[in-house]
C-alpha cells in the first residue's frame, strides 16, 4: 500500500487451493514450490520501473517492470519478455478494492474499514477459508499472463486500524500464505512493506518492496533481504534524490523518486 502522507481464531487446516495440499503456512519457508531452482531471483541492485497508472510505456531501458496485473495482457508482458525484461504483477492481497472483476466474490464479512486509498478496505486475513481460494485465483491469473513474480500488496494490515482484532501471528500465516500460493506456481514474490516481520519472513520472500524507508529512517531494517542476496525495490515520493539515494547506494537498494499516482515519471539513484 502507498502510505497516506498522514502514516498511517486462526484455522488449523487451510483448504486444498489450486490443486496443492496445503502446507503448514506458520513455519518459515515451509513450501518452497515446483521448480523453486529455476524461479527468478532478483539480486540487490537491480534497476526498475513502477507503473500502476496511466498508458504503460515500456521505453525504460531497465531490466524489471512492475505492472497491475488486472489492467495488462499476456500480450503486454511477452512483449515486455521479448525486450529482455523481468515483469512484476501488482496485485492487492490485504486489502479489497471495489473496481477490481471479482470485488463481488468477497463476502461483506471479510471487509473491514478504509485503509485511507478511495475505494479500498483491509481484509479480514484470518479468514484463511475465504481468501486462500480468491487469491489462488488471482495469483493464478498472474501466472498465466506469464508474468515473472508477484508484487501483493497491504501485507501489514495487523499494523493498521483494520476493522479486525489482526495479531502479528495472523499477519505471519496469511503473508506465508500468500507465498506459497506464489511459489506453487513458479512464481517469484515479494514482500511488501511490513517492516518488522522481516526477519520472520526473509525466507519465505525472495526480494521486497517498500515505500517510503528513507522518510521514516527505517531503510537499515531491510538489510536481511540484501544480506540474504535478494532485491530490495524501494521508493519514495516526498524526498528529493539528493537526501536519499548516498544511503540507498551504500544499503544496495533499487531505489526510485515517484509521484503519488505512480504513472510514468520516475527518478532513479
Amino acid at each position: 500500500m502507498r502510505r497516506a502522507p498522514a502514516r498511517s481464531a486462526l484455522l488449523t487446516l487451510l483448504l486444498l487451493v489450486g490443486g496443492c495440499a496445503a502446507a503448514p503456512d506458520d513455519k518459515p519457508g515451509a513450501d518452497p514450490g515446483p521448480g523453486a531452482g529455476d524461479r527468478w531471483r532478483p539480486k540487490p541492485g537491480t534497476d526498475w520501473q513502477w507503473q500502476l497508472s496511466g498508458r504503460l510505456d515500456t521505453s525504460f531501458d531497465v531490466p524489471v517492470y512492475d505492472i497491475d496485473g488486472f489492467d495488462h495482457s499476456a500480450d503486454t508482458v511477452a512483449g515486455l519478455h521479448d525486450d529482455g525484461r523481468k515483469v512484476i504483477c501488482y496485485l492487492s492481497t490485504g486489502a479489497w478494492e471495489d473496481w477490481r472483476p471479482d470485488a463481488d466474490e468477497f463476502p461483506e464479512s471479510v471487509i473491514g474499514r478504509g485503509n485511507g486509498w478511495e475505494g479500498e478496505r483491509w481484509l479480514d486475513i484470518r479468514r484463511l477459508d475465504v481468501l486462500a481460494p480468491l487469491m489462488a485465483a488471482r495469483i493464478d491469473m498472474c501466472a498465466e499472463k506469464g508474468f515473472d513474480a508477484v508484487e501483493p500488496d497491504n501485507m501489514d494490515g495487523y499494523r493498521n486500524r483494520t476493522g479486525f482484532p489482526l495479531k502479528a501471528a495472523h499477519q505471519l500465516r496469511y503473508n506465508r500464505l500468500v507465498a506459497r500460493l506464489a511459489h506453487e506456481r513458479g512464481l517469484a514474490v515479494g514482500l511488501k512493506n511490513d517492516l518488522d516481520q522481516i526477519p520472520a519472513l526473509v525466507d519465505d520472500f525472495d526480494f521486497a518492496v517498500n515505500e517510503q524507508c528513507a522518510q521514516y529512517e527505517e531503510c537499515d531494517t531491510l538489510t536481511p533481504f540484501i544480506d540474504a542476496d535478494k532485491a530490495v525495490f524501494h521508493v519514495e515520493y516526498e524526498m528529493e534524490t539528493d537526501d536519499f539515494c548516498p544511503e540507498s547506494r551504500r544499503l544496495r537498494l533499487s531505489s526510485l523518486l515517484k509521484k503519488w499516482e505512480l504513472g510514468v515519471w520516475r527518478e532513479a539513484c
